[in-house]
């Protein structure tokens, strides 16, 4: 058979709402987990519409990170990529501006390896849960994704989450995994990751020859990665290594050459101050 090319996407999340509201987190029950604001939505439903138009290719899976911002970031993207009829791109919209979709075009997994990383560096002190218990279950998880669109009979990679406080370097070593592991379990779809800055950063970093280092990744910024898979007549599949692609024009990721800086940590930034 012709070999193909895989395709695997790797996005950040949208707008949240505690960079924007910096009182949110004091009255909220789950201050680690701060949803999108609605600008977060609308930038996240225009990536996807951005993805329909210039990618050159469709997404076949979705898995996506259980922290909410993620999830409702998948959630957008895929009203974008499964709309039904045609869409005006001129108008900044939402999922919630009654965008119907044909759920059958894509399958959306929730996946815990994608989450971010479980440590003071990602997620501000006074924010954690003092018991270490992110409190994430994958029932809840699936009830932000769009109705039809859920595939609840993926195995994930990680059943549970990591333990608090997990190393910059087990965190990063996590997200070099799971994109690898769940590209060698569909090999033959393109994938879209919906998870956090770093997991972006190190999908950059990890496969380009000069690892580069990344500066910067703004709200909904993606890489895409690609490989060339070949399925053999006797059911074998082998493939090529991940290359990173350049040719995507602007997609929010600041980068620069490899130097000793190579060792920031690419973090949620602070809120502003009231």
């Amino acid at each position: 058979m012709e070999p193909k090319t895989q395709k695997v996407v790797i996005m950040r999340h949208g707008d949240r709402i505690d960079n924007f509201e910096p009182l949110w987190t004091e009255k909220a029950a789950r201050p680690w987990d701060p949803p999108l604001v609605h600008d977060g939505k609308v930038r996240a439903f225009c990536t996807g519409k951005k993805f329909s138009n210039n990618l050159g290719f469709r997404f076949d899976r979705v898995f996506v990170s259980p922290f909410l911002r993620c999830l409702q970031t998948a959630s957008e993207v895929v009203h974008a990529v499964c709309a039904v009829g045609d869409i005006d791109h001129t108008v900044h919209m939402s999922s919630a501006d009654g965008v119907v979709i044909d759920p059958t075009k894509i399958k959306v997994s929730v996946e815990y390896g994608l989450c971010e990383m479980l440590n003071k560096r990602a997620i501000r002190a006074q924010n954690a849960p003092k018991d270490g218990d992110f409190a994430f279950t994958i029932p809840k998880c699936e009830e932000v994704l769009p109705e039809g669109t859920v595939d609840s009979s993926v195995e994930r990679v990680y059943e549970e989450m990591p333990k608090w406080e997990e190393s910059i370097e087990d965190a990063r070593d996590r997200y070099k995994n799971i994109i690898k592991t769940l590209a060698d379990k569909y090999p033959t779809e393109n994938l879209l990751l919906v998870t956090h800055g770093e997991g972006v950063g190190v999908s950059v970093t990890a496969y380009t020859p000069d690892h580069l280092t990344v500066i910067e990744v703004n709200y909904c910024a993606y890489s895409t990665l690609q490989r060339t898979v070949s399925c053999e007549e006797n059911g074998s599949i082998t493939h090529g290594e991940f290359e990173y692609c350049t040719d995507q024009g602007y997609t929010g990721i600041l980068t620069m050459p490899s130097t000793t800086a190579a060792d920031e940590i690419i973090k949620e930034p602070e809120p502003p101050t009231p």
